[in-house]
């Protein structure tokens, strides 16, 4: 036996482990296959010949279980019966071994098959399901197939041989080519760019067949470019065969007549080329229409990945070149902090000069484009203008604001961008103003144009002349000055070199920013007209040398933007001014040196100056932004821990849908309410009218003839006048009163008080742009006459209602004539006892009046509704026969309103007495004492009330609400696009310190990710 690591084995088991394989000890049996284990154990040999054969033959082990423990075999020469056995069986022990040979590849076989399997699964169930993307992929790709027979288009291409045929004679070629390389000696170079052309063109559609080697549509177009390559082989092989010049031959004889194989051939090969050809021509039309689907899917497609951008999907940003990015952080300054205070230090070019000197000319020579509009003498930059400048393959302008790109090299876009131009100066300037603060921002981008952002101020003058506004010199002034006090803005100093030195203006107020000339730039323009016109040259060397003027600066430059010519191109100018200074005493006589001179040395300079400013000041201005949002982050934890960061935007936005959400809601109210509130202030607004004006006078009447008629008169013209009219006005304050009620009722749910004057106003607004349909009127004049003509009730219930509505009508008045009459004669002795008050002189000959007055009532309780003169004497006479002095009419108002207090009690007490008097009205009160004529008449005002309101609230769940609805949103949309009337109506703390947290924000992420591309480029 062998001990191998604490396991024992036998020796048959140790002679199965290879001896090749390296390794110092054998594998224990525990590792063999089950199976081979227990063949082996089956067939070894064994010093205990006797056995359980019928208990060793049916067990079995596994890789878990403990193998049986052997006698150790004995020492050679221990015995000869065991040595006789092994002679006498060793046919035996080669058959058991062949056998385990071949059971040991057996279990090898189903062991590695098995193991094999299960990686396969596992590696199965690793892989992604990509099912789910074949969205990304229009549904026609897949179809592609089908439409195109590959195969036949694969028979339709020419053999190799075929297409050797048709090719040149190489040898030919060579010879004629080597002779005119001899030739051309000199220009031998030329081959390996072309040679490099070849390559880099192979190589560049080998990227491309790898780029597009996967994917059915990949393959489609793997095949045009290979027919596209075989259509242009077949028309180098033509034109090659009719160029070919024919062969020298040492005599001039006749040529040969071609033989019939040669024609035929010929011939042949002709109709194989025109042939693919039309094959050809066949493929790319299918293609073409194939491409047209694509693009008319692409928006589409877009829109889907869009879509698509929770699995993963995400639309690739562009790269921003630096100067971009630096423009785009300005950009946001401009709007965060229009007066440019200590907050905004951040480097930028400013160009002044005085007006016409040539500081617009400068920026356009430096911009490569006459991109300004221009004007003889007047002032045509009414506004600053930050143009961007940056490098590009494309010559090309853009605004801020705008998709549309100009293309400066042609003429037509260069005039539209300065009519645009133009148009945006005089739109920001406003009603009674010349110039203006607001700034237009523009990029231009072109090749060889040096990378910095420029500010175009509007010129200094020193005289406002007529047209101007007073204070233009004052606000121009300012929006220098504004621009100049940054400590790290580069001022760009423009100086007409054609007038006198002394005239200018713009060199004191640079002075006055810059004392030190650290960051201005002198530039001398029109150096030209200088030559020409100053009688010593000396003169302009020493402006350029910073001895003629006061002003200090890092550098002086002489420029000549052209001749005065409007229609002259940048590229003259530059000839121009190229050709000038070369010629120019100037120069040759040493006042001017090289590196002072043309615009091209001055834009050098310049943008060199600019980002030496940018690199040195840039990081601190971001320390300065990130110290200024932990401050505002600060003060929002500390004031409104529980609010959301929202600007004035977001707010905005929120209020307009909670108000829309208000509008919308108003169409879900029931028809039962809005006809019960309809009908309620309805009857509120004509009560009083028809009390007044048509019960009373008619109920005074003692005939029912006569009461039916002066009812029936007063109806028909209270109709025709009032009554449409005040149903309109009822409806409409029915409709805001709900509107506002909706709003207040939204507010008590969420508590948020900054909301409230932007809906106040646009409720205001609202209504005071909603318009009722007139022709509404109309036919509701009709509906409401039609009703109250009517006077058949139908049943008991419908005259019962109408005796409740007069009697309910009737108390109300009666409480409203008792307050009256109390507030006349004062408190009574009750009052005056438990309340510690009295009467006034008034109230006590009021009093006194109406006591006099109640026992004429008792006396006459059929008395009219008027006193008779005689009457009033007598009362009078009466009341100052116990020392009351009363003006005749004090008696008349108090019996008005006595006579009203004691005719309404009638009334009452015979509205009782109809409640039974629904029978009668049926015969027409005929052969009855009882008439209820005015229980009909309450019942056709509340007929009328009914119907009326019905109709209203048709029309306002029709018509009206969906118009509000409209106005509402209209007024939103206004108010969304006006900036000033959102600032008006969206103030506070909390909204100013929102909005500067986001720009701070915004502008310490532009300045970081400027500073890491920055730190890239170096």
């Amino acid at each position: 036996m062998l001990r191998v690591g604490g396991k024992v084995a036998c020796t048959s088991c140790r002679n199965l482990v290879s001896t090749n394989t390296g390794l110092r000890f054998p594998v224990p049996l525990q590792k063999l296959h089950p199976l081979s284990r227990a063949i082996h154990h089956r067939y070894s040999g064994s010093a205990n010949p006797q056995r359980p054969p019928h208990r060793m033959a049916a067990r079995y082990f596994t890789s878990m279980s403990r193998l049986p423990m052997r006698p150790p075999k004995p020492p050679p020469g221990s015995g000869g019966r065991n040595h006789q056995q092994q002679r006498n069986f060793w046919v035996a022990r080669l058959a058991a071994r062949l056998l385990k040979l071949r059971y040991i590849l057996l279990g090898s076989a189903v062991g590695g098959g098995y193991t094999a399997k299960k990686t396969y699964d596992e590696w199965k169930d690793m892989f992604p399901d990509l099912s789910e993307y074949n969205w990304v992929i229009p549904d026609f790709v897949w179809e592609l197939s089908e439409q195109i027979d590959l195969d036949k288009l694969a028979k339709a291409l020419p053999e190799i041989e075929e297409i050797a045929k048709l090719l040149p004679d190489l040898d030919k070629i060579r010879e004629n080519f080597t002779f005119l390389k001899s030739l051309l000696s000199s220009e031998t170079s030329g081959d390996p760019p072309l040679k490099a052309t070849d390559s880099s063109t192979a190589a560049t559609q080998d990227a491309g067949d790898k780029q597009y080697k996967k994917g059915l549509l990949g393959e489609l177009i793997l095949i045009q470019q290979q027919i596209q390559r075989h259509e242009e082989e077949v028309r180098r092989a033509a034109e090659a065969n009719s160029a070919r010049p024919p062969p020298p031959e040492p005599a001039p004889s006749p040529p040969p007549n071609p033989s019939p194989p040669q024609q035929k051939r010929k011939s042949s090969d002709k109709e194989k080329v025109d042939q693919l050809q039309e094959e050809l021509l066949r493929t790319q039309l299918k293609y073409q229409r194939m491409l047209e689907r694509l693009e008319k899917e692409n928006k589409e497609l877009r829109k889907v990945v869009l879509q698509k951008d929770d699995k993963g999907i995400h639309q690739r940003k562009v790269k921003k070149s630096l100067i971009d990015l630096y423009s785009e952080v300005l950009d946001i300054l401009s709007d965060y902090d229009a007066n440019y205070n200590t907050q905004d230090h951040l480097p930028r070019v400013v160009v002044v000069g005085d007006q016409s000197a040539g500081k617009t000319s400068v920026l356009e020579m430096i911009a490569q484009a006459r991109i300004f509009p221009r004007g003889s003498g007047e002032m045509m930059t009414r506004s600053p203008v930050k143009v961007t400048l940056s490098e590009g393959p494309h010559h090309v302008a853009i605004f801020k604001d705008s998709g549309r790109e100009f293309d400066l090299t042609k003429e037509e876009d260069l005039a539209a961008l300065r009519r645009e131009i133009e148009l945006r100066m005089r739109k920001s300037v406003k009603e009674g103003q010349t110039v203006s603060c607001e700034t237009i921002s523009l990029s231009v981008k072109g090749p060889g144009i040096q990378r910095m952002v420029l500010v175009d101020l509007p010129g200094v003058i020193s005289t406002v002349t007529a047209g101007m506004a007073s204070d233009t010199k004052e606000t121009i002034f300012r929006i220098s000055k504004a621009y100049m006090q940054n400590p790290n803005a580069i001022i760009l100093c423009i100086q007409d070199g054609s007038v006198d030195a002394e005239r200018s203006i713009v060199t004191d107020l640079v002075s006055q920013m810059d004392p030190q000339g650290k960051r201005t730039i002198f530039v001398l323009t029109k150096v030209d007209l200088a030559e020409k016109n100053l009688a010593s040259p000396n003169r302009i060397q020493q402006i350029v040398e910073g001895k003629l003027f006061p002003m200090k600066a890092l550098g002086y430059f002489a420029v000549v933007t052209g001749k005065g010519s409007s229609g002259e191109s940048i590229d003259s100018i530059k000839d121009y001014e190229e050709d000038f200074f070369q010629n120019s005493r100037l120069l040759r006589d040493g006042m001017l040196k090289a590196h002072q001179v043309t615009t091209k040395n001055l834009s050098l300079a310049v943008s060199d100056c600019f980002w030496k400013m940018v690199r040195e000041s840039v990081e601190q201005q971001a320390d300065v932004f990130k110290a200024s949002r932990f401050n505002l982050e600060t003060e929002w934890k500390n004031n409104y821990p529980r609010l959301r960061e929202l600007d004035r935007n977001e707010l905005f936005e929120k209020a307009k849908n909670e108000i829309l959400d208000e509008v919308i809601s108003l169409s879900q109210v029931t028809p039962q309410h809005w006809e019960a509130i309809l009908q309620k202030k309805l009857w509120e607004r004509v009560s009083t009218h028809v009390i007044e004006n048509i019960y009373l006078p008619a109920a005074q009447t003692m005939d029912s003839g006569t009461f039916n008629t002066t009812v029936d008169i007063k109806l028909k013209q209270w109709t025709d006048k009032q009554l449409p009219h005040k149903a309109l006005e009822v409806a409409w304050e029915t409709l805001q009163e709900e509107f506002a009620r909706f709003m207040a009722e939204y507010k008590g749910k969420d508590q948020d008080d900054i909301f409230d004057k932007l809906k106040e106003a646009v409720k205001d607004e609202s209504i005071k742009r909603h318009k009722w349909n007139e022709r509404a009127m109309d036919s509701l004049r009709v509906i409401q006459h039609n009703a109250l003509e009517d006077r058949s009730i139908t049943d008991k219930p419908q005259w019962d209602a109408a005796i409740q509505f007069m009697e309910e009508t009737l108390q109300s008045r009666l409480k409203d004539t008792d307050s009256v009459i109390k507030d006349m004669v004062g408190p009574d002795w009750k009052q005056r006892w438990l309340n510690w008050t009295n009467r006034t002189p008034d109230q006590h000959i009021r009093n006194e009046t109406k006591n006099e007055l109640e026992r004429l009532l008792k006396l006459h309780e059929d008395h009219t509704a008027y006193l008779a003169n005689d009457e009033v004497t007598t009362v009078r006479k009466n009341l100052e026969g116990r020392g009351v002095e009363v003006d005749p009419v004090l008696i008349k108002d108090t019996w008005h309103q006595l006579y009203r207090r004691h005719f309404l009690q009638k009334a009452l007490s015979h509205c009782s007495l109809c409640k039974r008097g629904f029978y009668y009205y049926q015969r027409h009160f005929v052969d009855s004492e009882l008439e209820c004529n005015d229980v009909v008449l309450f019942w056709r005002i509340q007929r009328m009330l009914v119907i009326t309101a019905n109709t209203l609230r048709q029309q306002l769940t029709n018509t009206e609400v969906r118009r509000l609805e409209k106005n509402v949103k209209e007024v939103l949309d206004d108010f969304g696009e006006d900036m000033e009337k959102k600032t008006h109506l969206i103030t506070g703390r909390r909204v100013q310190l929102a909005e500067d947290l986001k720009k701070v924000r915004e502008i310490q992420e532009k300045l970081e990710a400027f500073i890491e591309a920055l730190h890239k480029e170096k």
